[in-house]
């Protein structure tokens, strides 16, 4: 039989969705998994996106153009003129998801074999987006004890090559929840105005900010029109993940121009889709007040359940609705696996991400996990009350375990 290809071996399964059959076995058996793997948001779809399906009636159900439906560009252009930023409808091209965006991101900029330099733990897609376009990811490590904030500009300087065509950032940040200051990001246009590099800029959560602190975009920073690429999504946003209807915006036109071809190249985004999100992105933006305030209120709640557990350590988030924390434990990967198939807690368990896969460095992110605060607080309070009991479960498997091991090593 002939083999698959070498790039199939080498793709990793995700460490977001791998558990989810263990999950459907427990569930199965009867038992409420909560799930806190994936940024799913169980906030209702506007009503205007779903109307908006509901009442497409155009008899042929026929391809878009392939840079997007001319409404949809406008509105999007119109958001973004809102939120202060300036692009017009030709620096725009709808695409199947976020995820698309960042393919022809790197198809656009990259050739196999060169380099992106990206901040770990970072969003684990990256890493099969760039196995895919044949690509190199080349990970600086940020720290919980530094709030997951960029490095000095001399440290992300020397991970400089001549291979490197740019650095990817998220902005605020999937899985670490931070939110990149102004002056992170000016640091970021020095060094890639020094070293002709490409700012990919995936700011899909952009609204998604607490305590005050407000998101800043990559096209907001002076003198980054040549440089700056950004990716945007109605996914989390509108919690309209199963509408794949994401974009890509620069104002360089040579890079807009090849993204163009790539886009020809897949023919068209998803249609019907398209007119929910023009809905979407027509809503008045006070859609998004409370919104914000449940999630800070989820956030809470899970900061909350994490400090009843002893032994945790985690930053508390400020952007997005995710938070990684690291655990008294030594294996989070056989945690997370063990939480579907060995706990129960009130008829209850929980499932999460193991974090090594959000790490390109090997060894990193081990006894860590991510989890999405995408639950309504009272679902948070039990699955956080559950997870703090078998935390402690755990950790003392383990550590007997580990006892046993010593024992048989020393009578051997």
């Amino acid at each position: 039989m002939k083999k698959i290809s070498l790039r199939a071996e080498e793709m990793q399964a995700s460490p977001i969705r791998k558990l989810i059959p263990f999950a459907v076995a427990a569930r199965k058996k009867g038992i409420n998994v909560y799930p806190l793997n994936i940024g799913q948001p169980d906030i209702p779809t506007p009503q205007p996106i779903r109307d908006a399906i509901r009442n497409f009636d155009q008899e042929v159900l026929a391809y878009s153009p392939s840079q997007g439906e001319d409404f949809l560009v406008e509105a999007f252009s119109g958001y973004y003129r809102q939120n202060r930023i300036e692009l017009a409808p030709e620096d725009i091209i709808v695409t199947t998801g976020g995820s698309e965006a960042i393919f022809f991101a790197f198809l656009s900029i990259c050739d196999p074999g060169d380099e992106v330099i990206v901040f770990e733990p970072f969003y684990t897609n990256y890493n099969g987006m760039a196995l895919e376009t044949g690509i190199t990811l080349k990970a600086i490590t940020t720290y919980a004890e530094d709030g997951f904030q960029l490095p000095a500009v001399e440290a992300i300087e020397k991970a400089v090559t001549p291979k490197t065509r740019g650095i990817l950032i998220c902005n605020p940040n999937n899985p670490t929840g931070t939110v990149y200051p102004p002056k992170a990001l000016e640091d970021l246009a020095f060094i890639a105005k020094k070293h002709n590099l490409y700012i990919i800029a995936d700011e899909v959560y952009r609204e998604f900010t607490y305590d005050g602190l407000h998101h800043t975009s990559i096209l907001q920073i002076d003198g980054m029109d040549q440089h700056a690429i950004l990716i945007d999504s109605i996914s989390k946003r509108y919690s309209a993940c199963g509408a794949r209807i994401g974009v890509i915006a620069s104002r360089n036109k040579t890079v807009m121009g090849a993204c163009m071809k790539f886009a020809q190249a897949r023919l068209s985004s998803p249609t019907v889709e398209q007119w929910g999100a023009r809905a979407g992105m027509l809503m008045d933006p006070s859609y998004f007040a409370p919104i914000l305030e449940e999630y800070q209120r989820r956030r809470d709640t899970v900061m909350a359940g994490l400090a009843k557990a002893p032994g945790v350590v985690c930053e508390v988030p400020t952007g997005a609705f995710y938070v990684i924390a690291k655990l008294p434990i030594k294996n989070a990967e056989r945690f997370a696996q063990w939480l579907l198939t060995d706990f129960i807690h009130e008829k209850s368990t929980v499932l999460v991400a193991p974090a090594a896969g959000f790490y390109v460095t090997p060894g990193l992110g081990l006894n860590e996990i991510r989890i999405s605060y995408v639950l309504e607080v009272e679902k948070l309070e039990k699955a956080m009350t559950a997870l703090a009991v078998a935390i402690n479960q755990f950790k003392k498997l383990e550590e007997s375990e580990t006892g046993k091991e010593k024992a048989a090593s020393a009578n051997a």
